[in-house]
């Protein structure tokens, strides 16, 4: 059985320009299928997509910038076959005690509110797609406390339970899963592909994280783009409003 989606599938990549996202676009695009990347200005002027790539300038909290990006994707292709949400940040590290309510309020609506609206909005799409799939990514924080990581835990948390019942929603029509990375080598660990601030500092030291994990070493973008693309396509054609926890080990249910 082929495990990833075919040749022709049409997937948003919310997120397409991060870490992940440039690795999960490109291994898309060797197995030929169809991607319309969405993401920050900054973000696509930083790492502007590859040729043939639709491209919408979005904020993820934005119910208009959202709703605008997958009309102009129904205009385009009049359906999709799959969503991939990688949107999310994470702010400074700080105990909840210290956190001001604009502090959790930002991240909360960078990563939960705006994985509603991308799910909201692209859903009348996939409704049209064949086989469709969405495939959001949470992390491993959602599900094994870390201080200082209040509101994007819980964000994430909220995700898992996003995509639960999205898949009790859409069922058997659409597949809903979910994929939660531990710490991956990219720009999100000192702030994210749009959002870094020069010389800000990293969440953590990814060397010390590395060496703490059963498989010794911190993840590569490329780690987390297998499952997605797994989720995403045939293999995985009996599974809905179900987990993968690619994190080296760090969390074992």
């Amino acid at each position: 059985m082929r495990l990833r989606p075919p040749a022709g599938f049409r997937v948003a990549v919310v997120g397409g320009c991060g870490g992940i996202g440039r690795s999960f676009v490109a291994a898309a695009l060797d197995a030929g299928m169809a991607i319309a990347i969405l993401d920050l200005p900054a973000s696509l002027a930083a790492h502007p997509p590859p040729a043939g790539c639709l491209t919408h300038a979005v904020d993820a909290t934005s119910p208009t910038d959202v709703e605008s990006a997958f009309a102009g994707i129904r205009a385009d292709w009049g359906a999709l076959d799959g969503l991939v949400n990688l949107c999310g940040f994470s702010g400074p590290r700080k105990p909840l005690l210290e956190l001001e309510l604009t502090a959790w309020r930002e991240v909360t609506q960078g990563n939960l509110d705006a994985a509603f609206l991308i799910s909201k909005y692209a859903l009348p799409l996939l409704l049209q797609g064949s086989a469709p799939a969405i495939v959001h990514v949470a992390s491993s924080l959602a599900v094994k406390a870390s201080p200082g990581y209040g509101p994007y835990a819980s964000a994430k948390a909220g995700i898992l339970a996003l995509t639960r019942l999205l898949a009790a929603e859409h069922s058997p029509f659409i597949r809903v899963n979910a994929v939660a990375p531990s710490a991956v080598r990219t720009e999100f660990i000192t702030g994210g592909t749009g959002r870094k601030v020069e010389g800000s500092a990293p969440l953590l030291d990814l060397d010390d994280y590395g060496r703490a994990l059963p498989l010794q070493r911190v993840a590569e973008a490329e780690d987390v783009v297998g499952p997605i693309l797994f989720l995403l396509g045939p293999g995985s054609r009996y599974m809905t409003g179900q987990v993968l926890h690619v994190n080296g080990g760090l969390f074992q249910p």
